[in-house]
């Protein structure tokens, strides 16, 4: 069976791939603009597709795609800020997280056209605060929105060293609460599994679980975890990623956790960390699978049962399709394209 697959990245194009059993192949591509680096469905129309395009004027792109995988630019606007990182889509809100403004803007769009409603944000959260990397966390930095369910988004703050959880009340979107976490940590991206939180602080390459009662009933820290084996002495700049827990299934069904690490030094090329969640405690890490990518960014899971991992190397080693082995404990590499440059994040048709 052939799946469809598209591709954010670090160039000026979002890519159509084919994965059908053992060969990755580039179909097309559109070009949208500078660093389209994340992008993301509209829940109603999987051929809708919005990118951000990650630049002081922050954008956003809606492309269109036909049957065949080609996609057009049916509409843009203003993010509100700089440097969009990461977008999700409620029906009629197009959430953004503006990285470098430190600000979430909401953007009313379609699944028709015009698709994109308004020229600009017609709502926008400005969060405060620092912490204590002089280099990275001097400001406010929203680095996802996470959609726990229609009426609330979770924001991690890298930051302000928050995670901050966001309702829609008489239609506007607040803050809620937040969760502290480590001085210094710098929170990029959140799951949430069975009551717990758990987030990748990238500046300590570690993961914390909190409980997750509802808002604004206070989170309790549960546990925390390196996301590699033997972590180098801090400050280096292995950066973790990506935390992904998908749902268990008839095929996977015990639920493991896997975790992104960039800029290993290792000529195996960087890590995808696959961590034991079943157990009391913080999370167990028992294995790192070596990837030959570089500057592992976005991972996303997909096919039957998400038997498949796709995953890519911004600074090298393309695409790369693994299978998941041993009940989800493992993963093996089915197929890859060398060709494909700097990709950033993905999306299965």
């Amino acid at each position: 069976m052939a799946f469809t697959i598209f591709v954010s990245s670090y160039t000026n194009d979002v890519y159509t791939i084919s994965f059908d059993n053992d060969t990755l192949a580039l179909k097309s591509s559109v070009q949208v603009g500078f660093h389209p680096s994340w992008i993301t469905f509209h829940p109603q129309d999987k051929s809708l597709v919005f990118a951000g395009l990650e630049q002081d004027e922050g954008k956003i792109v809606a492309i269109k795609y036909d049957a065949s995988g080609e996609g057009s630019i049916v509409g843009q606007s203003s993010s509100g800020g700089k440097d969009p990182c990461h977008l999700v889509v409620l029906k009629d809100d197009l959430l953004i997280a503006n990285y470098s403004s430190g600000s979430i803007a909401v953007l009313p769009v379609s699944k028709n056209a015009p698709y994109i409603l308004a020229e600009s944000p017609t709502s926008l959260i400005t969060l405060t605060g620092s912490g204590p990397n002089q280099e990275r966390q001097k400001s406010p930095h929203c680095h996802e929105v996470f959609l726990y369910n229609d009426s609330e988004i979770i924001v991690p703050d890298l930051g302000g060293d928050r995670v901050y959880r966001l309702r829609k009340d008489e239609g506007a979107w607040k803050i809620d609460s937040h969760i502290n976490m480590e001085s210094g940590g710098g929170p990029r991206h959140v799951a949430i599994h069975d009551g717990y939180i758990y987030t990748v602080l990238e500046l300590k390459s570690s993961i914390t679980k909190h409980s997750f009662p509802s808002s604004p009933n206070e989170a309790k820290f549960i546990g925390q975890t390196p996301t590699m084996f033997n972590p180098p002495p801090l400050p280096n700049d292995m950066l973790a990623a990506e935390i992904l827990i998908p749902k268990p299934n008839a095929t996977y069904t015990v639920p493991y956790m896997y975790v992104s690490n960039r800029n290993d030094p290792s000529p195996e090329g960087d890590s995808v960390a696959i961590f034991s969640i079943d157990e009391p405690g913080a999370p167990k890490l028992i294995v790192e699978v070596r990837t030959g990518l570089h500057h592992l960014r976005g991972m996303e899971f997909g096919g039957p049962d998400d038997k498949y991992l796709v995953a890519g190397g911004a600074n090298g080693g393309g695409v790369k399709v693994f299978e998941r082995t041993e009940g989800g404990k493992n993963l093996k590499v089915v197929a890859e394209d060398t060709t494909i440059k700097a990709p950033t994040g993905f999306l299965w048709m």
